[in-house]
């Protein structure tokens, strides 16, 4: 299993769910009683959820590091998707969000979502094949696409699950509900926020491709132009970023779909 730091998920979750709840309407919040939020990180999910539903609402993450944040603000346990601390039907909603695309068997946790849910089962899950950016700063939209196939090229999971969704959740034993299309859109523009500030540097410095060194350098083997040749390009196009937020007119879009699919456990 793919593991993230804290900054990481901060960085790429921030606002996820700010103005978008409502394509959360087919978990029934507000009739769950106890929910699992599997693979929780952080705990962003898991507070979305404290605040919609009256349940009694848990995560359960295996990276310590991350519940030691999570429990700052919700209820957190360890434990492992394939092997979870929990008795079967221990709650009535066990939902995760882009968990699966980094599991190696996404089935094998759905069936174990399965063993401790009494009624539904819910996942939220991003197709990182359909990203998209658009930028005022014009190498950025090329740079990224580059990186993005060398990314999909040379990751281990299937992080662009799509309609295999329905598939795994048959296979798990899940009676498929409803499937809704959320997009995640994350705009930098000014005022910049510190995340912004922080995410210019990275680009500048490099150190936003490091997170994803080992995948890209194998969806590059063998390949023109280089990792360290793009990771060059990528370095002084993030200066032009960094001088477009100096100069108060840097723009960026990027729009990340998800798949929200909700299933009943059969009888």
């Amino acid at each position: 299993m793919r593991r993230f730091s804290a900054e990481y998920l901060e960085r790429t979750r921030e606002g996820m769910w700010a103005d978008s709840r409502g394509a959360l309407v087919d978990l029934s919040l507000d009739s769950r009683s106890r929910i699992l939020d599997v693979g929780c990180g952080t705990g962003e999910l898991t507070r979305v959820l404290a605040d919609e539903s009256p349940a009694e609402v848990v995560g359960c993450d295996a990276d310590t590091d991350l519940l030691a944040v999570a429990n700052e603000h919700v209820p957190a346990v360890g434990g492992d998707a394939f092997c979870l601390p929990f008795a079967d039907d221990s709650f009535d909603l066990v939902v995760c969000q882009a968990l699966l695309v980094n599991l190696p068997d996404p089935a094998a946790a759905l069936r174990e979502f399965a063993r401790v849910s009494s009624d539904l089962v819910a996942a939220i899950e991003p197709n990182n094949a359909a990203v998209s950016v658009d930028s005022t700063v014009e190498r950025e939209v090329e740079l990224d696409a580059r990186l993005r196939e060398a990314y999909l090229r040379g990751i281990e999971t299937d992080v662009a699950l799509g309609d295999r969704l329905e598939t795994l959740f048959e296979e798990a034993g899940i009676d498929r509900l409803s499937t809704r299309q959320y997009t995640h859109e994350k705009r930098t523009d000014p005022p910049y926020s510190e995340i912004d500030l922080e995410s210019a540097a990275r680009k500048a410095s490099g150190a936003g491709l490091v997170d994803h060194e080992p995948e890209l350098k194998a969806g590059l083997a063998d390949r023109e132009p280089t990792y360290d040749e793009l990771r060059r390009a990528w370095r002084e196009m993030g200066r032009s970023v960094i001088e477009g937020m100096q100069r108060g007119d840097y723009e960026r879009i990027e729009r990340v779909p998800f798949d929200v699919m909700v299933g009943r456990v059969s009888v």
